[in-house]
């Protein structure tokens, strides 16, 4: 497979390097492998920090900036960052108020996570978790116990940002948190696979004609697979999933979600038909957000994620965002 890499060893640290180059924004610590928000600590305001694996981009070092997180720690390539660096996070964001860990439901985050509080706290930082576990697919999976945290990692990073940013305390941002993961479902399908730098070729068999309903963002299976279907009958599907499972009374955030390796043109497109299905299922959409913000790596494919939206909700999510990959009212 032909990559835009020097070696896989050094692919990490090289984007680092590059987004530090782009983003004098940011400050990047390409040693210690934490994006900050440069001008953090931000005085008499809660942290925000979370992280992962690499090759979720956008996600999470293009999040990192004024009303979303304040720091993002990249572990290697689908692999959890480790305790230390979160600790340092945690510290770097500190300004006596508090930080919130946004963890996604994998068993090397949540571990790493864990012990990284233990840290942060030994140093007197007060932490706070939220657990993101949006994906309706599959129960368990291959690197979880219990749901996978997807798509609704970006609404609840938005939204727990905004209100931090405001200037709520530490237990309301994490109210905030908890209530975007309740209020979250996600479904994911994948029409190629995905290829890791050190593997240098598919992670996984996807034959010429078929897609995977359910798909994980490391490749993990998903509910089944099908012989290959337009993009309305992918919507059909993937919003039966989610809206079985959330069942919304009341209008709902849509994020509309490119793996990846699809391009504008066909997310417009089964943005339509997201639109489509809702509008016939009776649910009001009041925003949509189109784009490839939670990646695995080069897939083609897609997933949905809808969140049931209050006025406040609603609120936090228009309220302005400056970040790498998400900004506007600024």
């Amino acid at each position: 497979m032909k990559m835009l890499i020097n070696v896989p060893e050094t692919v990490v640290a090289d984007a680092l390097r590059g987004m530090a180059a782009a983003h004098p924004e940011l400050t990047v610590d390409v040693e210690n492998r934490i994006v900050l928000r440069r001008d953090a600590p931000v005085a008499d305001k809660v942290g925000l920090v979370s992280g992962g694996g690499s090759g979720h981009e956008p996600m999470h070092g293009g999040f990192v900036g004024h009303g979303m997180l304040d720091a993002a720690c990249p572990g290697e390539v689908f692999t959890s960052p480790v305790p230390d660096q979160m600790a340092r996070a945690a510290a770097a964001v500190d300004s006596g108020r508090g930080v919130l860990f946004v963890v996604k439901n994998y068993t090397g985050d949540v571990l790493n996570f864990d012990m990284a509080a233990e840290l942060a706290e030994d140093e007197g930082v007060q932490v706070a978790k939220v657990l993101v576990n949006d994906d309706v697919a599959v129960v368990d999976s291959t690197y979880t116990a219990g749901r996978r945290g997807t798509g609704a990692t970006l609404f609840v990073e938005k939204l727990a940002g905004a209100a931090a940013e405001a200037g709520a305390p530490l237990e309301r941002v994490e109210a905030v948190a908890r209530q975007v993961v309740e209020s979250s479902r996600s479904f994911g399908v994948a029409l190629s696979a995905c290829t890791t730098p050190a593997k240098g070729g598919p992670t996984f068999d996807l034959p010429p004609g078929e897609l995977e309903l359910g798909i994980g963002i490391h490749g993990e299976p998903g509910r089944e697979r099908r012989g290959m279907m337009t993009s309305g009958e992918i919507a059909d599907a993937a919003l039966d999933a989610v809206l079985e499972d959330l069942r919304p009374d009341g209008p709902v955030l849509a994020l509309v979600n490119g793996m990846g390796g699809t391009p504008l043109l066909e997310l417009y497109g089964f943005a339509a038909e997201v639109h489509r299905v809702l509008g016939e299922r009776g649910v009001a959409v009041a925003r949509t957000l189109v784009g490839s913000y939670v990646t695995s790596l080069d897939m083609a494919g897609c997933s949905v994620t809808l969140c049931r939206a209050d006025e406040e909700l609603l609120r936090l999510w228009d309220a302005p965002v400056r970040t790498p990959a998400l900004r506007w009212g600024m």
